[in-house]
């Protein structure tokens, strides 16, 4: 961005006081990592939405290798020559510096598949797919970086789990509706940017295409989702709680354990807070102040030209 746009929009659209409502407790220097690598994933995003909409796959296609290339290899990649790349490669590295070797290939995992989602999704949206409610839940999870937020509940706790926590259905299951909550919502609250400028991936937009309903349908149904995320939450959430009980047996080891479960679960709570205060307080979804309904006005259509 130009000084003058980031003087304009970036304080307005509170990228980094999300992270902050989201990672309660974290060291500063892990919170601050996670919040640029947060403003980062807005900015690719962004990308990606140029790149489809003004037809640029083979731009797209070298992002997306490249990426994948800087996931593997961070500290060879800090001074790539698209500062997209570059400030992807400083924030995985930092985020690589704070628990051990299965949490970072853990993480990178799951970043592979969110890059190979986003190329899935820009390949239906050049050739017109939309996909079916089913199909679109599934790719969500993933364009939407479901397990990646998740991880890193982890280094703000400053606690790797072992897999008999994060196989634990009750703690995988608080995790999913946390994550699911946000991204419903922030498909309910996108909607009217999304629909302006064509896009395919939204679930209102799955459930008109594909389920025959109205938009006022639609949105009704996505309500009552979100809603039902919620209640489920604060089920599972008991269960967690529990889990954390049995887990504190005593030990150093334990009791550092058990806390560390009640910290990843009392963020994954702030998780349906913050995305809400979110979703009303960021510029990024006040479409009614946009000259176009379709492009952010903080958006450069020549982003991504090389």
């Amino acid at each position: 961005m130009s000084s003058g746009t980031v003087e304009a929009y970036a304080d307005g659209l509170c990228y980094t006081d999300l992270m902050a409502g989201y990672y309660i407790g974290a060291p500063d220097d892990v919170l601050q990592a996670i919040a640029d690598y947060s403003a980062w994933f807005f900015v690719w995003d962004d990308r990606h939405d140029r790149d489809v909409i003004h037809g640029r796959p083979a731009a797209w296609s070298r992002l997306r290798d490249e990426l994948h290339a800087a996931l593997d290899a961070p500290l060879s990649h800090l001074h790539h020559e698209d500062p997209l790349v570059a400030g992807f490669s400083d924030s995985v590295a930092r985020l690589y510096s704070y628990l051990g070797d299965d949490w970072n290939a853990r993480f990178a995992r799951h970043f592979h598949a969110v890059i190979e989602a986003y190329d899935r999704e820009f390949a239906n949206r050049t050739t017109g797919v939309v996909p079916d409610v089913e199909e679109y839940l599934e790719l969500r999870r993933h364009t939407f970086a479901h397990w990646i937020w998740l991880d890193l509940l982890e280094p703000s706790a400053e606690c790797e789990l072992p897999d008999r926590v994060l196989k634990d259905p009750s703690y995988r299951r608080a995790g999913l509706l946390c994550q699911d909550f946000a991204a419903w919502y922030n498909d309910l609250c996108s909607l009217p940017k999304e629909i302006a400028g064509d896009e395919f991936h939204n679930l209102g937009i799955s459930l008109v295409r594909h389920e025959g309903m109205t938009l006022e349908e639609a949105v009704t149904d996505m309500r009552g989702r979100i809603g039902k995320c919620i209640t489920e939450f604060l089920a599972a959430e008991k269960e967690v709680l529990r889990l954390a009980v049995a887990l504190d047996d005593g030990s150093t080891a334990g009791g550092r354990l058990g806390r560390a479960v009640r910290a990843c679960l009392g963020n994954m709570r702030n998780w349906f807070s913050s995305v809400y205060w979110f979703h009303h307080e960021s510029g990024r979804y006040r479409v009614d102040s946009w000259d176009d309904r379709s492009t952010p006005p903080y958006v450069s259509d020549q982003a991504g030209e090389r």
